[in-house]
């Protein structure tokens, strides 16, 4: 069996494979909100209510792609009614998941360079976000939306790092970054502007503009 297989449309849009991935993504976006239990807690009690939205920013960007499965699995019984949310969803799918995946993977690496112990759950956090990155890459060439909804979907994004950092409600990092969040704060937006790139270039790829 050839590995080039593993990423053919025959493979990653069988119905048996959407549906494992789908109940995955959705086990772990409930895991993700409780995971920002206590951040949403805190937020709830000392910030305004309508900062909650942007305080769990990885179950979200796995909700949207929860939800681009869905379209993906029932796509004739949705049909051109729903096209231009799916869109809009599938491109906040791409961005956020790539965007977030890859940041926390570099926040916890950038804490462990700075004295940080590893435990367990970091690793299993650097696996779950390494996998939420690769799968919104790999789906990327299956999905609708064009360059009108990546831009929505980056302005989306750079509008929660705007408020992240302005209000205080980013994700909480490791304790030795906790000194150097301007600099977390310039490679948060660098990243989201790079993923707009590179979902945008996807689209070009796939002939979607």
């Amino acid at each position: 069996m050839y590995i080039s297989r593993f990423w053919s449309r025959t493979f990653l849009i069988h119905p048996a494979l959407l549906w494992l991935l789908l109940i995955c993504n959705l086990l772990g976006t409930i895991y993700g909100y409780i995971w920002y239990d206590a951040q949403l807690e805190y937020t709830a009690q000392h910030e305004s209510a309508w900062l909650l939205i942007f305080v769990p920013d990885s179950p979200t960007a796995s909700l949207f792609f929860t939800l681009a499965l869905v379209f993906l699995l029932f796509e004739r019984r949705f049909g051109a009614k729903w096209l231009g949310i799916r869109m809009l969803i599938e491109a906040l799918a791409v961005v956020t998941s790539v965007k977030y995946g890859i940041w926390a993977v570099s926040m916890i690496l950038a804490g462990a360079y700075q004295g940080d112990a590893l435990v367990w759950q970091d690793y299993m956090l650097m696996a779950s976000h390494l996998a939420m990155a690769a799968e919104a890459l790999l789906f990327l060439r299956f999905f609708r939306f064009g360059t009108m909804m990546t831009a929505l979907a980056g302005v989306w994004t750079l509008i929660n790092d705007t408020v992240d950092y302005t209000y205080g409600v980013f994700p909480w990092l490791p304790r030795p970054l906790q000194n150097d969040l301007v600099a977390v704060q310039n490679f948060t937006f660098l990243l989201t502007l790079l993923t707009i790139a590179v979902a945008w270039l996807g689209v070009r790829r796939s002939g979607r503009f």
